[in-house]
């Protein structure tokens, strides 16, 4: 009687630890961040909040950093704008134009590796993008001058 006694109680300590194990493994699991991937295979491990950019010292970084979408390319998905903070963006392009993302991918988050820089845009370049951004030929045609800004080209994006 008494062996029977301790082998119920073994069957449940072992019952009780493996459910334990599961309902770890499953909160594992949910912590886990799920990544659609573009471009070159990258981590999202030590990636730096995007604002981190604003404050950059040189002309250019090779970095990781993530941040949240605010506007793509509706032509194609060949760019994409990251919020910065402070209503500012950076444009983001892809690598010898070797991937693009989904057109409705505004609002989610991504981790992006690649140089971060410091250039002037041409007006050309900057037409360029408002067409594709389907802004009106009246808000194109008001482009009229360079700008100065922090734009990102990016080899690889994880995007959540």
């Amino acid at each position: 009687m008494r062996k029977l006694l301790y082998i119920g109680i073994s069957a449940l300590m072992l019952t009780a630890c493996q459910q334990k194990e599961v309902k770890n493994e499953q909160a594992a699991v949910a912590d886990e961040a799920v990544y659609e991937s573009f471009g070159a295979a990258i981590t999202d491990d030590q990636a730096s909040p995007v604002a981190q950019l604003t404050a950059m010292a040189g002309d250019s970084i090779y970095t990781k950093v993530r941040g949240t979408i605010v506007d793509v390319c509706q032509a194609k998905g060949c760019w994409m704008k990251l919020d910065l903070g402070n209503n500012e963006t950076m444009r983001v392009t892809f690598k010898d134009y070797g991937f693009f993302v989904p057109k409705n991918a505004k609002g989610r988050e991504v981790v992006i590796e690649g140089v971060a820089l410091k250039s002037l845009t041409p007006v050309e370049e900057l037409q360029h993008y408002a067409k594709d951004a389907g802004k009106t030929a009246d808000e194109i045609a008001a482009i009229t001058a360079p700008v100065q800004e922090l734009s990102f080209e990016a080899v690889g994006v994880l995007m959540r």
